[in-house]
């Protein structure tokens, strides 16, 4: 099975992105084909997709391993489908890598998919002026 992996640095606490991520209800804000994420029991979650045209609800596990600042999650009916992220300081920064183990998709079109999370992770979690470079556009 294949495995993608994905890493970006955040200016942003790693409490609070870990904090972040570990919110389940928050998937549909950094996760482009998800529509909505609903509790039903422990580590077991509910979720509404956008895929290929067509909406799809199905359940999924989601494990929060806080000693290790890692979040694992899978669909509950094929072991075709899992990842993880894991959030570790880097100085002043926060490290997010995502791992994800599919046979479904194009290697491009996942890889893009995950950079498109990685995007978004940043466009919520970094606060506006967190750095100072002069090769970030808003400095």
């Amino acid at each position: 099975m294949p495995t993608y992996q994905r890493d970006r640095t955040l200016y942003a606490g790693e409490e609070r992105v870990f904090e972040y991520l570990a919110d389940a209800s928050n998937l549909p804000r950094y996760l482009d084909r998800m529509r909505s994420v609903e509790s039903v029991g422990d580590d077991e979650v509910e979720v509404t997709a956008q895929v290929d045209g067509h909406t799809v609800t199905g359940e999924a596990w989601f494990r929060v391993d806080r000693t290790a600042r890692r979040i694992q999650w899978g669909s509950e009916t094929s072991d075709d489908y899992h990842g993880s992220v894991t959030v570790r300081a880097d100085q002043d920064r926060t490290v997010v890598e995502i791992e994800l183990h599919t046979e479904h998709g194009d290697n491009d079109d996942i890889n893009a998919a995950l950079d498109s999370t990685l995007d978004h992770l940043r466009d919520e979690l970094e606060a506006p002026y967190a750095r100072q470079d002069e090769n970030r556009p808003d400095a």
